[in-house]
Order: C-alpha cells, then structure tokens, then sequence
C-alpha cells in the first residue's frame, strides 16, 4: 500500500512538472514582417521633473550638461538605441504655442502649465532645445501639434519652421535665431487624445478638425526621403468606435498612422503604491498589462477592413504602469519608483508589439525621465537606470529585426479564481544573421522549464543575459543604483536544434544564437 501511495505521489509530482514545460515552436517565414525599431521609442512631456530638473539642468548648471541637457542622461539614452522621442506632451501639448519657446531665453513668456501641477514654467526648453537633443542622440525627432487650443497656421508655421530649407518666413526667422539648416522632422502628431484632455471632442467631430490640419501640414522640405509623416490622435484602450469612426471619414492619402493609448491602471481612482504593492495588485496590474495584446489585435482588425494593405500604421505612442506619485516627491508630479513589476510590464508589452510589427509600426514608453515608467531617475546629481531600462537595453537586438513567428501554450499564472498567461515570447532574426529570444516569466511564484524547437534556424551557439532579483517589489535607489541590472544567463542549453531552460518567477532572458 505504502509502495501504491509513492507511486501515485511520484506520478503527480512528474504530472505537475510537465505541465509546467513549455514547448515554444519557432516557425520562421519569408513573410514575417520588419520589427520596426521605431517600437523602441520614447516620450518626454512638460510635466512633474521630466524636462526641467530632468533633462534639462540649463547651460550654467554645476552638473556637466551640454548645451543645458545633462551629459549623464545623453549618455544613458545613447546606449539604449531610442529610435525616436516624442514631445512636447501629452496633455501640455494642447496648450503649448511653440512660439514662445524660441528667440533669447530671457525674451521668452512663461507658461502655467495648467495640466500638471499649474507650475509656472519660463519656455527655456524649446523647439531647438528638444531638436537639437534628437541629434545629440542622434534619434528622430517626434512633434505634436497643438488642435485643442491652437490653429492650422501656428501648425503649418511650426513644420515651416523646422524643416523648410529655401526662402520663407519661417525659415528666415529660424535662421534669425541661429539655426541656417532645417532639422530633419518627419513624425507630427495631428493632436493628443481629443476625446480627453485634447479638447474632449466626439471622434466625428475630431475626424473633421484632423482633416483640415492634415491638409496643410506639407512637405515643406522637399527632401524625399523625409515625407511628413501625419499621426491622429487615436483611441485609449477599448474605444473601437473611435477607431472605427476615423478610418471610415479620414482619407487615406491624409493619414499614416493611428495612435493608441494604454496604461496598466486596475483603477484610476486608487492606482496603488508604486512600490509598496502586494501579489494581489501585482496581479491586477499584469492583467491590465497583458490587455494591451488584446487592444492592437481588436484595433487592427478594424484598420484592416478599411486599410487591407496595411499602408496605415498603428502607433502606441503611450503605454507603461501609472501608480500613485511617491509621497516624498508629491512637487514632482507622476514620479514614481520603477521596481521588477514594471520590468514584467516592459517585456511583455513589446513582446506584443514585436507579434504584431505587420500594423505596430511605433511605440512610446510613457515616460522618459522622472515620470511614470521611466527609463531613468534623477536626484540632484545622482542618476540611476531603472529595471525598464535594462529591458528595453536587452531588446534594443530586435531593432530593424525580422520576425520570427513563435506558437505555444502557455501555463497559467493563477491567483484565486484568476489566471493570466504566465510566459510571454518574442524572436527575430536581424541582418547579420543572429536570431534572438525574449522570454518572460510573470509568474510571481512559480519557474517554469521552456524548450524551444528551433531546428529550423540552424543555430550552433547560444548565449543570453537575464534580469531577475529576490522580490517583485525590488528596485533601484540611489543609494544602491545597481541593485537590479542584467546578468550573464547559462542556463540554456543547445541540443540538437531544441533549446532548454528554465525561467525563474518574474524575470525577463533574451538568448542569442549564431
């Protein structure tokens, strides 16, 4: 009877084990589509400590800058490779006028900015500010435009003014403050959530106001390989109406793409602690997360009834988790602490947006420095890089990648009554010939062993870096900055095309093989 019981005991144990293998078969095609590297991007708005304090320290500050953008951060930005970077806003850019941001800083009017903790800002961050910190990192540059409170001309004075290269009055009154030849300026956002905080309009009635900017918004710089490349102002989350409504009265030839908007809220009257969390909020922050494969599959099967081509893009140009402002920093408004919970909310969102890259053709984690899920904080002097950051450092290998469509099953990640998919994957193969894996595990409990079945990629070496820590809530501080950061992964083995490891709870791997 003991020997009977073993047994049984053995077979679930073995029963359980293998149900927690997950076999990833990857399915290469001549058809995969180009993982735009321009999924990578960022976003930087006037708001809390992003720009001023941030960024921006101004031209006499102590800590080493150039021409007022400290020299720290540039070079943290540079070696994650951001495609692109988006500003002014956000919310700031419907009540921004770019014209106050340009010509002697002391001549320049300030601002209430009237969104993000009505503090009184003095424009010194303007239009060749935010442009000329695109070359420096030597990333493209990603303009929205003021609808709700500006006009058409303030619009088509702006894109004279930045990329006209002959005789205007705009591009006289560039070169009047100091700037001979126009900046390279292709992706202009035709307004931000108009159905919200950019001026709370009906989709119809944004539809109209969309057409008429886009009309005049010209490629006033006549250089073919810079075309203007229109953005309208899309939905948030589940709103497929909105979408809906703009491809059906949008013109074709007067849009490229579509935005869409997704943050990992469970309740935007109560978002929770950015640190502090326990599973159960882990959990219900995840499941909004993991929403996001929903939102760009649904979006797009719209876009594709009117857009089979696929000649208009989807651009999710803000997403990431949004918690409760860190009260020691309540002046710096949106200032939240980024722990490995928000490394599971990177990994997983661009592993979607690396399936989808036929329609996602740009994304903008929301936000850059000191707001929201940055990639980068600040205190004073001190900087550190968050777990975000080393995520999208670790993917930054997909860039102008090709796909390599993945299949599985995944195990469940289960809290009570719920379950969420627990492994999320990606791959591609880039242009020299080395293929990539990014693997996450959002499981907060449980490892989970994955082989890959990629005899098809004919692999003979294989290498990987993992991020992990000892606890979901863990971060870094400026005390311990490194606390979090990659490290070598040689837990996978090559054996006969088939790939084996196993990922431990919460962590993110990407593998490479040659």
């Amino acid at each position: 009877m003991q020997k009977k019981i073993t047994l049984l005991l053995l077979l679930a144990f073995s029963c359980q084990l293998f149900a927690q293998t997950v076999t990833i078969k990857a399915r290469p095609s001549d058809a995969a589509p180009h993982i735009s590297k321009h999924i990578y991007g960022h976003f930087a708005e006037h708001l809390g400590r992003c720009i001023y304090d941030g960024f921006y320290v101004g031209e006499d500050s102590k800590l080493p800058n150039t021409v007022g953008v400290r020299n720290d951060i540039i070079e943290a930005l540079r070696a994650l490779k951001i495609p692109n970077l988006r500003w002014p806003g956000g919310c700031f850019a419907d009540t921004y006028h770019w014209k106050d941001g340009i010509g002697p800083k002391e001549n320049r009017p300030t601002i209430v900015n009237q969104w993000w903790g009505g503090s009184t800002e003095d424009n010194s961050f303007g239009t060749h500010d935010f442009l000329n910190l695109c070359e420096l990192l030597d990333t493209e540059p990603y303009l929205s435009a003021n609808v709700g409170s500006g006009t058409v001309r303030e619009t088509e004075e702006w894109l004279q003014y930045t990329t006209h290269d002959g005789i205007s009055p705009m591009a006289d009154l560039r070169r009047s403050n100091g700037r001979e030849q126009p900046w390279r300026v292709r992706y202009w956002g035709v307004g931000n959530e108009a159905w919200g905080c950019g001026g709370n309009m009906t989709a119809e009635y944004y539809a109209n106001i969309y057409r008429q900017f886009a009309t005049y918004m010209r490629d006033w710089n006549l250089q073919d390989d810079t075309p203007v490349f229109r953005i309208a102002s899309g939905a948030s989350g589940d709103d497929y109406q909105w979408t809906e409504t703009l491809m059906k009265n949008i013109k074709p030839d007067l849009v490229e793409a579509l935005a869409l908007h997704h943050y990992a809220v469970t309740d935007w009257s109560d978002k929770g602690p950015s640190v502090s969390f326990d599973e159960t909020q882990y959990f219900g922050t995840m499941r909004e997360a993991l929403k996001m494969e929903e939102f760009v599959v649904k979006h797009a099967a719209i876009m594709d009834r009117y857009d089979p081509e696929k000649k208009i893009a989807l651009f999710v140009d803000e997403w990431g988790g949004w918690y409760d402002t860190e009260p020691a920093y309540e002046a710096g408004v949106l200032y939240q602490q980024n722990t490995m919970r928000d490394a599971m909310i990177a990994g997983t969102t661009l592993n979607t947006f690396n399936n989808h890259a036929d329609r996602v053709k740009m994304a903008n984690l929301a936000q850059t420095v000191n707001v929201l899920q940055a990639v980068i904080l600040t205190d004073a002097e001190k900087m550190l890089l968050t777990p975000t950051y080393h995520v999208m450092k670790m993917y930054a290998v997909h860039q102008d990648a090709t796909l390599i469509p993945l299949s599985f099953d995944s195990p469940k990640y289960t809290l009570g009554d719920e379950q969420l998919p627990a492994i999320s994957a990606s791959a591609s193969r880039d242009s020299s010939g080395k293929v990539h894996f990014s693997l996450v595990n959002i499981d907060a409990r449980k490892s989970h062993t994955i082989k890959i079945e990629a005899a098809a990629l004919q692999l003979s070496k294989l290498s990987g870096e993992i991020l992990s820590s000892a606890a979901i809530q863990d971060y870094n501080d400026f005390d311990t900055p490194g606390k979090i950061s990659t490290e070598t992964f040689r837990g996978a083995s090559l054996r006969q095309g088939t790939i084996s490891l196993e990922i431990p709870p919460f962590s993110v791997i990407v593998l490479k093989g040659e």
